[in-house]
């Protein structure tokens, strides 16, 4: 007897809800390194005081690292409770209109490529094995048992943008200041393209393009905030 191959390929809402985390992560992780990389690299261009420097840095860090997760965690949480009162209404119509739910049912599989026969079939089995859980998936697009958790998501935010943050911190105020602007602007672009290529493979689109957006953007970004810095540091501000 021939063994059938093993299959390895992941599958179900899981693994969009794991790339979804990872895709915020990376997405985080980056938006940690070009804003501080900006306001540190704005602050050289003012002063090359490095206590300046660590403070303005750790404010941004901070500042934005909050920001995110209070913005990812009332976001998360509005989600959650449509998610709540979609799943709420739900359960109250399987209640109050079975035939007319299970009705709905069978058309939603029948959109989906059933014929009628077998989609009234798989509405009818799918409905005495849990009926909530049948509309919540195929009408809703919800795992019941998987709501998004708005603490969840905030701390990963947070813990994304710090790190992501640390990089330009630490190479803006741990080099000599000869160096400083160097080892900030090489590092931060070194970053900026693993993000860039990990968005475009999280995202299956091509590496080049991403990688070459996300380190001009980058790299923008702190030309602009460096000539800002030296325009308010020639004039005394």
């Amino acid at each position: 007897m021939t063994d059938t191959p093993a299959h390895d390929e992941p599958h179900g809402n899981g693994l969009g809800a794991r790339l979804n985390w990872l895709r915020a992560a990376v997405l985080g992780a980056n938006d940690g390194v070009v804003s501080t990389a900006g306001l540190v690299v704005g602050v050289a261009g003012a002063t090359g005081s490095r206590s300046v420097l660590l403070t303005a840095g750790l404010a941004g860090l901070l500042a934005g690292s909050m920001s995110m997760a209070a913005g990812e965690y009332v976001s998360v949480s509005t989600q959650r409770d449509s998610e709540k009162a979609a799943l709420a209404t739900e359960k109250r119509e399987l209640q109050e209109t079975p035939e007319a739910e299970l009705a709905e049912l069978t058309g939603l599989l029948e959109e989906k490529g059933l014929s009628r026969e077998v989609a009234r079939e798989a509405a009818v089995q799918l409905t005495e094995r849990d009926a909530l859980r049948a509309h919540a998936e195929v009408e809703l697009g919800i795992d019941p048992d998987e709501l998004t958790n708005p603490w969840h998501a905030a701390g990963a935010s947070f813990l994304a943008f710090t790190a992501g943050a640390l990089l330009p911190l630490l190479a803006i105020v741990l080099p000599p200041s000869s160096l400083r602007l160097l080892v900030t602007v090489l590092s931060v672009l070194a970053a900026l393209a693993v993000t860039g290529w990990w968005s475009a493979r999280l995202g299956e689109a091509a590496a080049g393009p991403a990688v070459l957006r996300n380190m001009g953007g980058g790299a923008l970004a702190m030309a602009v905030t460096y000539a800002v810095g030296e325009l308010l540091g020639a004039a005394g501000v």
